[in-house]
């Protein structure tokens, strides 16, 4: 897949291209906004990832005229300022995600992969992991040819944590995500444990292999470990 970074910050430009390479993305990095703006309408890409201030051309200006040229590639706009307004307004524009700096490069890559997953999405209906597996149409889950009685939210949380196999999820990705509330004044942390906590208990039974871990520090995560 390739990806389109547009950062004028060179640091920040490296760091982000050496992650997604070492993730298989095929990475081109644009350090102005005019730049930017010509690869993005001359060539093809998977995914943008756009800052907000540019020199020559604003990340809102390309999103913008992208969006009016009916150029519907997904866009993940970079800022550092953490306002309402700015965030709507990139929104509004046309924006599929939007993360303030500084943000951690696993929420990134994880946030890149939803996006570029959100094409083929209608594709997948079922997520497996070892004998784990839950069908998103009819959202049944079953471990082996054990059906899993899951609440609405116990069967979201488990549909994140199968979308981010592998890869650690942090509890504000979880309140922003699954909670849909990454504004909250009050955190939520205990109630997304407690939510884990029953989760775990109706999938990791006695004598299954364990399929989801704590990692300390960082939040959760969902693999095999045979």
């Amino acid at each position: 897949m390739r990806v389109l970074v547009v950062e004028d910050e060179r640091k920040l430009a490296q760091v982000l291209a050496s992650a997604l390479e070492t993730e298989c993305y095929d990475v081109v990095v644009a350090a102005t906004g005019e730049d930017g703006f010509f690869r993005a309408n001359a060539e093809r890409f998977d995914l943008v990832v756009l800052d907000v201030m540019l020199p020559g051309r604003s990340g809102f200006d390309i999103l913008r005229t992208l969006r009016q040229r009916r150029i519907d590639t997904p866009v993940l706009m970079l800022t550092a300022r953490d306002g309402v307004d700015d965030r709507v307004r990139g929104l509004d524009l046309g924006a599929d995600d939007y993360l303030v700096k500084p943000f951690a490069i696993a929420e990134l890559l994880a946030r890149i992969r939803a996006l570029t997953r959100r094409g083929r999405s209608s594709d997948i209906v079922r997520l497996k992991a070892a004998d784990l597996e839950i069908d998103l149409v009819a959202r049944r889950a079953m471990r082996g040819d054990r059906p899993l009685d899951l609440t609405v939210r116990e069967f979201d949380l488990l549909e994140y944590l199968l979308r981010h196999q592998g890869h650690p999820v942090s509890r504000d990705m979880l309140a922003r995500d699954v909670w849909k509330e990454p504004r909250r004044a009050t955190p939520i942390d205990n109630v997304i444990d407690v939510q884990m906590t029953r989760l775990r208990r109706k999938v990791d039974v006695e004598g299954s292999v364990r399929l989801i871990h704590t990692v300390r520090g960082v939040g959760f995560v969902l693999k095999d470990e045979r």
